[in-house]
Order: C-alpha cells, then sequence, then structure tokens
C-alpha cells in the first residue's frame, strides 16, 4: 500500500513496538514521524480492512500536511482520506465519515461530533495523536482518547511527539491520558538516528543592556521592589515571591481563599498587590529581552486602562512614582529612536546570511509587538524579503487565519521571501523544510519550545541556531533554565526507556465491551455546552446527548422540564447583568424547571454585590417563580443530578421525549412555536416566515420559490419544508 517511500531502520523498529502495543514516539523534529504512522496505518487497514484510520493534530494547517503526506505515499483513492475541521459542517462531516477510510482532524471538531453521536469509534482500529505532549489536564485528546479505548473493537493508539516534557509527573500524566503501554525513544546521539541527521550548530550571542536601559530597568525594579515591601506589610504571613512562577502560585492562592469566602482584608489588598507586582515584572522583561518599542506600547495600554477600568491594580500602578519615572523616560528613548541592541544583531545576522539569496531564515519572537517592531525595520535592508508568521487572534491587525498561516508556508517554501519572522504558533510540528538558520530573539524557559524552536533547521542540510542573550538579565536566566529542563527530560526518557512496563494488557472486545450501556435516557443541551464537564459525564453514564441551539435554558430533560445551568460566580454576574431575569422568564413556557448552581465558592464573596441583593434574588427565584435551586458541588456532581432527573421524567413515567416540549403561552408564540418545529427553522426563522406570509396556514400552503424568498431559506430547507409538509404520513 506505500509508494516511493523507503523506511529507515529506526522507523522500522518503532513501528515493530507500535504494532504491538499503544506506543508514544519521542523522536527529534524532521526525522519521520508522521511516517511510522503510515506505515502502522497500512499495517492496520490489510489488519482489519473494514475498519478506520484516525489521526489528529492541533491545528489545521497541520492536518493539511499529514493529508498530503498520506496522499503522497500511501495507494488509496483519493475519496477515502478527508480533512475534518470546524469550517466543515457537523452534518457535512458525518456523511464524509460514512465513506471514508481515513480521517484527519483536529481534536475539537471530532469532540464535538463524538458527544453529538454523529461519528463513531467503534470501527477505528487506529488512533493518532501528533503533538502528544499537548494530552494533558483537559485538553480534547485526554477525553478523546479515554472514549476511544472504551469503545474501539480494535484499539491501537500512536502518540507522536519531539518533546513530552520536562518532569516526571508530566511525562507520565501524558502516557496515563493516551494509555500508553510502552515508549520508543531516540535522542540525535542514538546510533541508528545519527547518519540521518544534519549538524546544527548552537551559537549565543550576548549583548549588553545599554545605559539608558537601565535607567528605565532601575525605576522598574524599584517600584516591584516597593510592590513587594507592601506585600509583607498587608499580609506578613505571605511568603515573599521571587520570580514569575512564585508570583502566579501565590496569585493562585490568594484567589481560592477569596473565591472560598475568606473575608480577610490583607488578603485581599495582598491580591490587588501581586497582580501590581507581576504587571511591573513583565515590563522588566519587556525592556531587558525586547527593546523599548513593546515597552512603550505595554506601558501606553495600561496608562489607557487605568482611565476607564474599575481595576485598582491597573490604577495604583500607573499613579506609582518610579512608575511614572520609567515611562518618561521610555517615552524619551523612543524619541530618540533607541532601540534594544539585539536589532543590530539581528541586521549584521541577516547582512551576512542573505549575501546568498538562497538562504532562508527564522526568527523567533516571544512577543508579537517586538515582531511588527523588528518586521518594519529589516524591511529596509537590502537582499531581505521578511514576512510575519503569528496566530489568529487579532491584535492590532496582525492576526492570520489559518488559511493566511498555510499560504505564507507555501510562498516562503517557493522562495517568495527570505525571512519568516514568527511567533510561537510556528514553534510546532509545520512543515517548513531546507531552513538554514534559526534566530532565537529572546531564549524561552522551557525544553518543550527551545527544542521545536531549534528543530525548525537542520532537516535536509546542515543548519544554525542563533540565540540573542541580554547579559545579567533574565534572559541568561531563561537559557539555562532551558538547558537544564531539557537535559532532564532525556535523563527521565531515558529511564522510561528501560523501564517502562505496560500497565494493561489490550485483548480483544467482545460487543459488550465496547458498547456502552444504554440506559433509554435523552438529554438535549445547548450546543454552547458542547465543551462542559457534564455533557462528557453524562456520555459517560449511556445517556444520549443531542446538541441543539436552544432557546430557553442550557438542557432540557424531558418535554415537560428544563435546566438553566450556573456556575456561583456566573450566577452573580447574570444578577448584575440583568440576565437571569430573562431567563427566569422564558423557562416558565416550561411545566417544570430547575435552576442547578454548581460550586464550592462562598455566593456572597463575588464580585461587589451586597449579600441582601443575592439574598433577594434567591427568594425572587423560589417564590414569585417557583423555580427550585439545586446546589451541587462540581461538574460530576451536576451530571449526576442531571441524569437522576432525566431518568425519572423519561423512564420511570414512561414520557414520549422530544426537545420541542416548551409550553407556549400566547398566540403569537403558539405561532412562532409551530412553526420553528419545521426542519431548518427553529426560532431564528420562524418569525420572518411569519412576517412574510401572515399565518401558519399560508406557509404550508406556500410554493418552493415562494418560501426560498424568505432571508436564509435557501434551497435545501425549502426542500425539506416542502417535503415534511406535503408528504403522505404513513405508520410504518
Amino acid at each position: 500500500m506505500i509508494k516511493d517511500f523507503s523506511p529507515r531502520l529506526y522507523q522500522q523498529t518503532i513501528l515493530a513496538t507500535a504494532s504491538e502495543k499503544n506506543t508514544l514516539v519521542v523522536l527529534p523534529t524532521g526525522l519521520g514521524k508522521t511516517h511510522i504512522f503510515l506505515m502502522l496505518t497500512a499495517l492496520r487497514l490489510k489488519q482489519f480492512p473494514d475498519s478506520k484510520i484516525l489521526f489528529l493534530g492541533p491545528t489545521r494547517p497541520l492536518i493539511t500536511q499529514y493529508y498530503e503526506l498520506f496522499l503522497k505515499h500511501l495507494e488509496i483513492e483519493k475519496d477515502k482520506m478527508v480533512v475534518f475541521t470546524g469550517d466543515i459542517s457537523p452534518e457535512k462531516r458525518e456523511k464524509l465519515w460514512t465513506s471514508a477510510k481515513i480521517i484527519f482532524s483536529t481534536p475539537q471538531s471530532l469532540e464535538n461530533d463524538i458527544i453529538s453521536g454523529k461519528i463513531k469509534l467503534e470501527d477505528v482500529s487506529l488512533l493518532g495523536f501528533d503533538e502528544a505532549h499537548r494530552a494533558v489536564g483537559d485538553y480534547s485528546y485526554v477525553w478523546i482518547a479515554q472514549q476511544y479505548m472504551k469503545k474501539s473493537r480494535h484499539p491501537k493508539i500512536l502518540g507522536l511527539t519531539a518533546s513530552p516534557g520536562s518532569d516526571l509527573e508530566t511525562i507520565t500524566e501524558v502516557c496515563r491520558n493516551l494509555s500508553i503501554e510502552d515508549v520508543e525513544i531516540r535522542t540525535e546521539d542514538d546510533p541508528d538516528v545519527k547518519p540521518y541527521l544534519q549538524e546544527v550548530k548552537m551559537k549565543w550571542i550576548y549583548v549588553e543592556l545599554p545605559t539608558h536601559f537601565k535607567q528605565v530597568q532601575k525605576y522598574l525594579v524599584d517600584c516591584l521592589k516597593s510592590k513587594v515591601v507592601l506585600l509583607k506589610e498587608v499580609s506578613p504571613e505571605i511568603k515573599t515571591p521571587n520570580n514569575k512562577h512564585e508570583f502566579l502560585k501565590l496569585q493562585a492562592e490568594l484567589l481560592k481563599e477569596i473565591s472560598n469566602g475568606s473575608k480577610d482584608y490583607g488578603k485581599m489588598k495582598a491580591l490587588s498587590v501581586v497582580a501590581e507586582a507581576m504587571k511591573v515584572q513583565h515590563a522588566v522583561e519587556l525592556l531587558e529581552s525586547q527593546g523599548i518599542s513593546p515597552l512603550l506600547e505595554y506601558m501606553e495600554d495600561l496608562i489607557e486602562k487605568s482611565k476607564t477600568t474599575k481595576t485598582m491594580a491597573v490604577k495604583n500602578l500607573v499613579a506609582d512614582l518610579n512608575f511614572k519615572t520609567a515611562l518618561v523616560i521610555t517615552r524619551n528613548l523612543k524619541e530618540m529612536r533607541l532601540e534594544h541592541p539585539k536589532y543590530a544583531e539581528i541586521k549584521k545576522i541577516l547582512a551576512t546570511y542573505l549575501i546568498d539569496p538562497k538562504k532562508k531564515i527564522i526568527i523567533f519572537s516571544q512577543y508579537r509587538d517586538s515582531i511588527s517592531s523588528l518586521l518594519a525595520e529589516i524591511k529596509k535592508m537590502p537582499n531581505v524579503r521578511p514576512e510575519m508568521f503569528v496566530g489568529q487572534q487579532k491584535k492590532k491587525g496582525t492576526g492570520l487565519s489559518q488559511k493566511e498561516q498555510i499560504k505564507i508556508l507555501n510562498d516562503f517554501r517557493n522562495n517568495d521571501f527570505n525571512v519568516l519572522v514568527m511567533s510561537s504558533v510556528g514553534e510546532e510540528g509545520l512543515d517548513i523544510p531546507s531552513v538554514d538558520l534559526v534566530v532565537f530573539y529572546e531564549p524561552v524557559p522551557s525544553a518543550i519550545r527551545t527544542i521545536q524552536r531549534r528543530g525548525r533547521t537542520g532537516r535536509q542540510s546542515e543548519g544554525e541556531v542563533i540565540v540573542l542573550v541580554t547579559k545579567g538579565t533574565r534572559d541568561e536566566a531563561y537559557r539555562w533554565v532551558s538547558f537544564h529542563k531539557e537535559k532532564k527530560m532525556y535523563s527521565i526518557l531515558d529511564e522510561l526507556k528501560t523501564k517502562f512496563k505496560a500497565t494493561k494488557k489490550q485483548e480483544n472486545k467482545t460487543l459488550s465491551d465496547f458498547i456502552l450501556p444504554d440506559t433509554g435516557v435523552t438529554i438535549y443541551a445547548d450546543y454552547r455546552e458542547k465543551s462542559s464537564g457534564i455533557i462528557k459525564k453524562l456520555l459517560e453514564m449511556g445517556i444520549a446527548i443531542k446538541l441543539e441551539k436552544l432557546d430557553v435554558g442550557d438542557y432540557i430533560l424531558s418535554d415537560r422540564l428544563v435546566v438553566e445551568y450556573k456556575t456561583i460566580p456566573d450566577f452573580v454576574d447574570s444578577i448584575l447583568d440583568k440576565r437571569l431575569l430573562t431567563q427566569l422568564k422564558d423557562m416558565k413556557k416550561y411545566e417544570k424547571h430547575v435552576i442547578i448552581l454548581e460550586g464550592e465558592e462562598d455566593i456572597y464573596s463575588q464580585r461587589q454585590l451586597f449579600p441582601n441583593a443575592i439574598r433577594g434574588m434567591i427568594a425572587t427565584i423560589c417564590v414569585d417563580f417557583g423555580i427550585p435551586i439545586i446546589k451541587t458541588k462540581d461538574s460530576d456532581d451536576s451530571a449526576l443530578m442531571m441524569a437522576m432527573i432525566a431518568k425519572r421524567e423519561q423512564t420511570d413515567e414512561n414520557r414520549e421525549f422530544t426537545m420541542h416540549g416548551a409550553k407556549p403561552l400566547t398566540l403569537k408564540e403558539q405561532q412562532e412555536y409551530l412553526v420553528s418545529a419545521l426542519p431548518g427553522v427553529g426560532p431564528v426563522l420562524s418569525k420572518p416566515l411569519l412576517l412574510k406570509f401572515n399565518s401558519v396556514k399560508n406557509i404550508v400552503n406556500a410554493t418552493l420559490k415562494e418560501l426560498k424568498e424568505v432571508d436564509l431559506i435557501g434551497d435545501k430547507k425549502a426542500a425539506k419544508i416542502k417535503e415534511i409538509v406535503d408528504s403522505e404520513y404513513r405508520e410504518n
């Protein structure tokens, strides 16, 4: 089945393990991890000809690359391979799934389809996770892997990564979450890998922080010290934080105490001071590692926010004398056009390397503002044809859609430009061949990110990496943090390589093993709840979930009962923004109604709302509206409660259940209600239809052409409506 590809020895060795066990493959960037999945795909399809293969990647550009590689090297009909992304409608994905053999997908799209029951994992004989180090916490990989191992008749998982993490806890979590039974690790020093690696020279260029910069640094550092002193004054028992990590940890601890009802004024004041200190820390880091332009943009942004925000941390910081002095000096330096000495080094590097017009260079920078400033500066240079590559999030017009990202990579591959200035979005997995030089504008304190950046070069020929470091600053600290983390990561992997023992033994499953118990219970959930832990828990319990756009409530548990689900912070927010009263009125369309209030926080400590205002709203809900409030601890507890109610409503009562069970109140609502039940109409299009035709009767009698005259009613919807109203009813 494989064509135009000769596997290397280490790939064959890894394949032998992966064919027997769920395997995590740790392989340096550019050594053909995806080709191992390709070979395993061919093997699994030969073993299970009627099965499907599923390969997941975190971004659309990545899964497009997988598709193109399989198209090139696998003998299979083109229409048997499909790409799933959020741009394809769920209905189309469901149809494509039925006919496809190999599916490439982003995990978010797939997760939604599994929840809604549009795709089945039973027939998938191989599931691949690229960038497998993401399989931690609540990332979609984790839940999908769990569901797959429960449901598949012939489960097999292959995880691929260049760097799974730098601590034992994280690496172990990845292995556990993906049901890994063995690990295959190769480093640059392994003899079966060495012949295929190109030499990559590492070089660190140190620059001095200019005297003028040190003036700004002094005032910002003095500002930070004053915040630490104030922190000890307002809350003496707090251990003084010394770095960014410790500040973040302290902030999380204080937030937890306050959300749990702590009325300690010192703790509340300390939280505000910590927020100030972290903002000053960020400003110092921008100055030391990035330059004047990014720092000034950040400080000016804080000034603007202080004019409108109610957040005291921002207001207090911009009023601080040290901060104001640092701002004045920074503005003066900007007018003098003084930039970080790294700019001069970048220009030297580009001038040297781009004497050869065929050379390609990637410059990585941590901050988008730095990318914009740097791009503007190097565009002025001869022989330099730069382009920016950043993520989708729009900020000052610098965001790129995934289509734009793919186009830029293709243009770079085709030599339309020779310098790519990238944010962290370019670190992971993208296929950028023949890059001669990678420049780190700053070191990053992460083994994973350092490995990924470095792996952009030395793929087809010798490469070089240059890291710019500002002496005596965080840059130096981050350089060594990354070095030690990477060293530790390989040490842990070597240990796992020799000691990893299977915790599970795969067995062929019977039909009863992969089919979840059918409870006979269905719950309709608003599609905006699709990522909640509640839905995943309900699915695990064997309850069918139907995702819909609900016009009332968040969950419908029977044709007469609606649930409005709120966490404690959201409940208080909905009182403040007056959403709650509207939601309560809408819920009365159903015969029965429940509010599920989730969380263990102190409800009276949320936001700056008087406790009696909250008590008054609770009284209004229970007494005036007659809606009970059920308190739950967490998402699992909420799911169990809903399952219990739904079971009583649907099975114990033998009630036939459809989502369209709300109780209309007026003639107008009854008309809208009736029309909204037509296919593809719903509450949004029912009003335009009634306004166009004046009555339900006229809608039913309308021609196809007349229906299509209504906005958003196209050929398909119009045809479906006519099919429903014109077709003869048959009992069987």
